[in-house]
């Protein structure tokens, strides 16, 4: 049995974060720098011990960790898987993570998993089914969750709600936060042919706790139409850049994470990265 992390850090600093990599521990260990908190996805982190444990706790000592999950399937029609459920609540329990967030996505069907997040209709029915989620969640873990907004690349045809107000709404219902995917938006934006900054406009960018920034790859649909991707797998784009910024000026300034989980770089090439966040974070009115 673990014992409970002594070392707690209460919230994360509106600093840069990056999401944490094995490969990345001695360079972290001995020089974070400009990165001034971590993020782990849940799921890599369930078992009882190991190195990747003792490396996570030796880490937790050092910086704030936000956990990040991405299997709980918060928008799936079946009930929460109660095992994998458990697994997190051990995880959290011992952790006492600065921040735990999950995604507003479905990736269970019956009895399988896909190893995807899934988008959802925007429906009355979907939203009491994710606030009653949310609230087993938070009850089960003890900690409040921050819902990410995704990237989509499609929209149902029975969506009555705009995503923005969706997620209000849920936050409101359960008493989450938000996570803000700022390369979410643009993704779903140049998908779908909308503007990202009407988004940012009618987003409750009070009730984000945590941004994600990211990159994408460019492909393209059946017609020939530009479709990006979100790959997680190179450097933020300059649209991006100019959205965070846009962000940061209209809610103020926020943890702020480079998310490289393909074809992840050398240490100084993703702390080239956090530094450019720290950059447009001193910019943002105190």
């Amino acid at each position: 049995m673990l014992d409970s992390n002594p070392h707690r850090f209460e919230a994360l600093p509106n600093r840069p974060g990056v999401g944490y990599k094995p490969q990345h521990f001695s360079a972290i260990m001995t020089d974070a720098s400009p990165v001034e908190w971590l993020e782990i996805h849940a799921e890599n982190y369930m078992g009882q011990g190991g190195r990747p444990i003792a490396q996570l706790r030796a880490l937790s000592e050092k910086l704030p960790i936000s956990v990040h999950g991405v299997g709980l399937s918060i928008g799936g029609e079946k009930p929460l898987d109660p095992d994998h459920l458990e697994r997190l609540r051990h995880l959290v329990s011992w952790l006492n993570p600065a921040s735990f967030s999950e995604h507003l996505a479905w990736s269970t069907h019956d009895v399988g998993f896909m190893n995807d997040l899934l988008p959802l209709p925007y429906t009355q029915e979907t939203l009491s089914r994710i606030c009653e989620h949310i609230d087993q969640v938070q009850s089960t873990v003890r900690h409040r969750m921050l819902l990410e907004n995704p990237s989509n690349y499609l929209t149902f045809a029975e969506s009555q709600i705009p995503e923005a107000e969706f997620l209000a709404e849920i936050a409101q219902r359960t008493g989450c936060g938000l996570l803000f995917d700022v390369n979410n938006v643009f993704i779903s934006a140049t998908n779908q042919k909308t503007d990202p900054y009407s988004y940012i406009d009618a987003f409750p960018l009070d009730l984000v706790g945590e941004i994600h920034l990211a990159g994408f790859e460019e492909d393209s649909d059946d017609d020939g139409d530009l479709l990006l991707i979100d790959s997680h797998g190179r450097e933020v784009a300059e649209p991006v850049w100019e959205m965070y910024a846009y962000t940061l000026l209209k809610g103020g300034a926020k943890p702020s994470l480079i998310e490289w989980d393909n074809d992840v770089p050398d240490w100084p090439t993703l702390a080239a990265e956090a530094q450019r966040v720290a950059t447009v974070l001193d910019t943002v009115p105190v």
